[in-house]
């Protein structure tokens, strides 16, 4: 497997999405802070089309990843925002120019379609936060954003939570969205977790839905073969009129905790204006201890 570059001044790097349309306003700022790194922003063609929700058509959003996965020259893709879109792409692409010429792929949320196709081929992706986050991002997440792409080194501490379940592990981080992970079993994208590190988020989700995604991740051995799982943040969760009785995190524990792998929650990443970096697909080491937990890439 390729590792990635450090990105450089000067460096091009190009913007698209492949799911929900996007305008300047919404991404103008995310461009004046690639150019404060020194990177030249390239737009798509279709960047700014419109298909009713999506930014384009299939074929335009086809046409604008495959064109930037093929140029050689542009050595980074940020998806400018998530929704929903990617998987109706993800089979009219070819990424073999890819495993030659690898570059970051970088983003979240609906573009967990992308990280679990390209990190079962054992390619490397970014899993950050995307343009039109930036405005509200926290300065911390553009720092680990940055430290990642230009330093290719990613450290994060975070406080102990009530659920973890405390242990040490060394493996490759894989995930993303639960929504979408869950959307791809059965497809040639489902997520390949045999002895991978698991990253989980998601945001606007009845719990009782978080529990029937967490119920069908168990049922197909998506949990049982894992090294260490890590949940990110569980934004803006939705109940009934009756009450499920549970958290997201205390849904997903009651799930995890029955096999033998170290767990954290409240992981700094996922729909948070704290979104850390996490790299997927290369090697990395996991503490999850009483007083601290540390994730080291």
């Amino acid at each position: 497997m390729k590792t990635l570059k450090n990105l450089k001044k000067g460096d091009k790097v190009a913007v698209l999405s492949t799911a929900r349309k996007v305008s300047m306003d919404e991404i103008k700022f995310a461009i004046t802070v690639f150019e404060s790194w020194g990177l030249v922003v390239e737009l798509a063609e279709n960047l700014f089309e419109e298909d009713n929700q999506f930014a384009g058509t299939v074929s335009q959003r086809t046409q604008d990843l495959q064109n930037m996965i093929n140029r050689r020259d542009i050595k980074a893709i940020f998806f400018a925002r998530g929704g929903y879109g990617t998987v109706q792409i993800i089979d009219n692409l070819n990424f073999s120019e890819l495993s030659q010429f690898p570059k970051w792929l970088v983003g979240y949320s609906d573009v967990t379609v992308i990280h679990s196709h390209l990190n079962n081929q054992g390619l490397i992706t970014l899993h950050s936060t995307m343009p039109i986050n930036f405005v509200s991002n926290k300065k911390t997440a553009l720092e680990s954003l940055y430290n990642v792409l230009f330093n290719n080194k990613n450290k994060i501490k975070l406080k102990p939570h009530y659920l973890n379940k405390l242990g040490v592990v060394n493996g490759k981080i894989v995930g993303g969205n639960l929504s979408i992970i869950y959307s791809l079993i059965g497809s040639k994208s489902e997520l390949d977790t045999q002895n991978k590190i698991l990253f989980l988020e998601d945001i606007d989700e009845y719990l009782y839905h978080i529990d029937r995604m967490m119920i069908n991740l168990d049922r197909n051995n998506i949990l049982s073969n894992v090294k260490a799982l890590i949940v990110g943040s569980m934004t803006s969760m939705n109940d009934n009129e009756v009450p499920f009785g549970k958290s997201a995190n205390e849904i997903i524990h009651s799930y995890a905790s029955k096999y033998d792998f170290p767990i954290c929650f409240n992981f700094p990443s996922g729909h948070i204006d704290d979104n850390r970096a996490v790299i997927f697909g290369v090697e990395s080491h996991l503490n999850i201890a009483e007083n601290i937990v540390i994730l080291t890439q």
